[in-house]
């Protein structure tokens, strides 16, 4: 947003003065770790930087993101580069009406050698999970991705498996195409940190990657981070500080949304803190360690759109994201942002 440098300032310096000892500086080696893997998303996915900025604040908050969009516009392409940039491993589930939850967890299967069970782990046991269609799985697949999504761990055969660090969740659906679909309920949707839409790319970009079919960029993708230093990356989210003023605008954002009679459903308080997760993040990813009016409201909308239920909208139909995100964008420009 444009027009606030001074309140930017003001926000600046509250927060700087409201440090508190505890919260240790961020070298600047974090910030070119950020800035180097940045880079290197981008170059897969050429000219979409706000979408690329928007999936590694979901990855330094640990959160997921579900992408609504047309088929190809560059989903998978997003996916590998992202896991190939901080070195971990990307499995791929196209889902369909006939996808078992054993299809993506695993399945123990009895070994006459040893005559015992051997546990065979299932697709999900990755960094980059690209669950493709997501909507098109029966609502008991849906559901076996509930528990490694929030507590990043899954519960089989009597014991639990955590999952490995990082763990992030790229799902994607088809807003053109709804026969035959089983529309996520509220509880899932609100595992996903952000929904967003990639879009088609600029004339010349894809100009030339039609002219150039062969060419895969994700293989040019260089590896800048390792699984310890990402993980050492979202420590340092908890570390970005929000002071008083923008904690009062985040709650009144939530609290909005509750009162609004465009809306019969608010967003939660576990949206709030989502949100005000994705903040410190956004701000880790400016090269601050303090957040400002802008980290909250620029996130605001697709983080709370899919999160939420609009008046005129029927049980078992589901608005557009435009719509809801219209919906949303019109409550929140309401909210006086502090100075």
């Amino acid at each position: 947003m444009s027009g606030r440098t001074d309140a930017d300032g003001r926000l600046k310096n509250a927060s700087m003065c409201g440090m508190s000892s505890t919260a240790a500086a961020i070298s600047q080696d974090g910030f070119e770790h950020l800035a180097a893997l940045r880079s290197a998303i981008e170059g897969a996915l050429e000219g979409k930087s706000g979408v690329v900025e928007l999936t590694m604040i979901a990855l330094l908050a640990r959160g997921h993101v579900l992408i609504e969009d047309v088929p190809g516009v560059g989903k998978t392409t997003l996916a590998r580069a992202l896991a190939r940039a901080v070195g971990g491993q990307v499995r791929r589930v196209q889902c369909t009406s006939d996808l078992l939850p054993g299809d993506i967890l695993g399945v123990s299967i009895f070994d006459h050698r040893q005559n015992d069970f051997t546990f065979r782990p299932g697709p999900i046991f990755t960094n980059v999970l690209l669950a493709d269609e997501i909507n098109r799985a029966t609502p008991r697949t849906q559901s076996a991705l509930l528990e490694a999504m929030s507590d990043r761990q899954v519960s089989l055969d009597g014991r639990s498996l955590p999952l490995p660090d990082p763990f992030l969740v790229v799902a994607t659906q088809n807003p053109r195409d709804s026969a035959g679909t089983f529309p996520l309920p509220e509880s899932q949707l609100d595992r996903f940190m952000l929904r967003l839409a990639i879009g088609y790319p600029s004339s010349a970009v894809e100009t030339r990657l039609m002219l150039n079919p062969q060419t895969d960029h994700v293989l040019n993708v260089p590896v800048v981070l390792d699984p310890e230093t990402l993980s050492h990356l979202q420590r340092l989210v908890d570390r970005v500080t929000v002071d008083g003023a923008l904690g009062a605008y985040l709650q009144a954002l939530v609290g909005a949304t509750r009162s609004s009679p465009a809306l019969a459903l608010g967003a939660s308080t576990r949206a709030g803190m989502n949100l005000a997760h994705a903040a410190r993040a956004r701000a880790l990813l400016s090269g601050r360690q303090y957040c400002i009016a802008d980290d909250i409201h620029d996130l605001a909308v697709p983080l709370l759109a899919h999160r939420v239920r609009l008046s005129a909208q029927a049980d078992g139909f589901s608005v557009s994201r435009e719509e809801a995100e219209a919906t949303l964008r019109e409550i929140v420009t309401r909210i006086p942002i502090p100075l």
